[in-house]
């Protein structure tokens, strides 16, 4: 059966439990009924007090199409509405972003990885409300990876930064919802919070099997096949390898103007990594890294998404390219998402050791074993908020 999202659930009840609520709003280009209208929309159609908007990173509706970019709120055109940038000089609401608000309703969709910000600006919103006594609701959403397959180390806070404040793994297999409802309990949050579940919604259910149509939810989330890379994918953001920014295919496609992507798919083909294949191309970025100059680099395939572990794949690319090209690799300078000292690829691998230990040479399987006994203890911690079974 098709799965409602949290959003479909509350346009079936007419919003009832928002009548007579000052709400304010917290949405991106995703925020989408199943007919594909937008939240926004939605909620004014139906006469829903929306006294103010907020936009996390990319814009309210994915204006901002590169990382790292900020954007300014302002008045909606029509509503005169205010809008609020949570990617700018803020990045948690002030009292005076909430005052009058009886409710902040949050609809993001998540894509499952831990560097993904959208879950840090509802954290982050979530401590606001708590402070100024003002309810959240989150209209839950799918993980579009699933719930059920973690991957990568989990966080040391000594290195939580916007693309991590707590201790989850690089893929953690909760919805937005339950994620929500785990940092309360985590961060010890006074909130009152409301979770609008998803109906008809199973832990190994995908966006490819429970009918739900894909809006990507930020510029450089094209399709469903971005999502499944994107937890090993997202590392390239913290070395000078182009990550695909610039193309059609973003964090499939990879390398560099050094890389030989034959050698590289060769290699990663001979450590039998499984679910993918890997497919040596050149490529022009039109933008980022590498902009105009052919890069080598591979794209990867995936084919069985039950099996198919972004962060191993990953892993054993960054390291292998590393080996084979040391004089032209190198890691990424700060800054990076308003952190100015420590290295960005510590601070999206959450800690130093998968550096030092891609330095050292170290064989990815060994790395992913010591992963995975941390992941069993994150399971644990988690159990009592995930709400969905199957």
């Amino acid at each position: 059966m098709k799965t409602m999202t949290g959003l479909d659930r509350l346009v079936a009840d007419n919003f009832q439990s928002l009548k007579n609520q000052k709400v304010g709003l917290l949405v991106h280009p995703a925020s989408v009924d199943s007919r594909l209208r937008h939240a926004r929309d939605v909620f004014l159609e139906a006469e829903v007090n929306v006294c103010t908007l907020f936009g996390p990173q990319h814009g309210l509706m994915g204006q901002t199409q590169d990382n790292m970019i900020e954007w300014e709120g302002g008045q909606e055109t029509g509503t005169g509405i205010p809008i609020h940038s949570l990617y700018g000089e803020h990045r948690k609401p002030t009292a005076e972003m909430l005052a009058g608000l009886d409710v902040l309703v949050v609809d993001l969709q998540d894509v499952g990885a831990r560097y993904y910000t959208f879950i840090w600006t509802m954290l982050l919103c979530m401590e606001a409300c708590a402070e100024a006594g003002v309810a959240v609701m989150v209209l839950d959403r799918p993980n579009p990876l699933g719930g059920v397959m973690t991957e990568g180390n989990v966080l040391d806070l000594e290195y939580k930064s916007f693309v991590g404040l707590a201790p989850i793994p690089m893929r953690h297999s909760l919805t937005i919802g339950e994620m929500a409802l785990f940092f309360r309990h985590w961060a010890e949050l006074e909130v009152e919070l409301e979770v609008v579940t998803c109906k008809n919604l199973h832990r190994r259910s995908s966006f490819a099997t429970n009918g739900l149509p894909w809006v990507f939810p930020s510029p450089n989330m094209p399709t469903l096949d971005t999502a499944f890379v994107y937890p090993g994918g997202c590392l390239l953001e913290g070395t000078q390898l182009s990550e695909g920014r610039g193309t059609t295919r973003p964090f499939e496609i990879f390398g560099a103007p050094y890389v030989d992507g034959r050698a590289l798919a060769d290699h990663l083909t001979s450590l039998k990594l499984p679910g993918a294949t890997y497919r040596p191309l050149e490529f022009e970025p039109t933008f980022h890294k590498f902009a105009g100059q052919v890069c080598g680099g591979i794209q990867v395939h995936v084919q069985d998404r039950l099996k198919f572990e972004s962060v191993l794949v990953y892993t054993a690319a960054i390291s292998f390219i590393r080996q084979m090209w040391p004089d032209e690799f190198a890691w990424k300078e700060p800054p990076y998402e308003y952190e100015t000292v420590k290295l960005p690829i510590d601070i999206l691998a959450g800690g130093q050791s998968w550096r030092q230990d891609v330095e050292a040479g170290r064989d990815p399987w060994a790395m992913k074993k010591e992963w995975d006994s941390k992941l069993l203890p994150f399971g644990i911690l988690t159990e009592g908020f995930r709400q969905y079974g199957g």
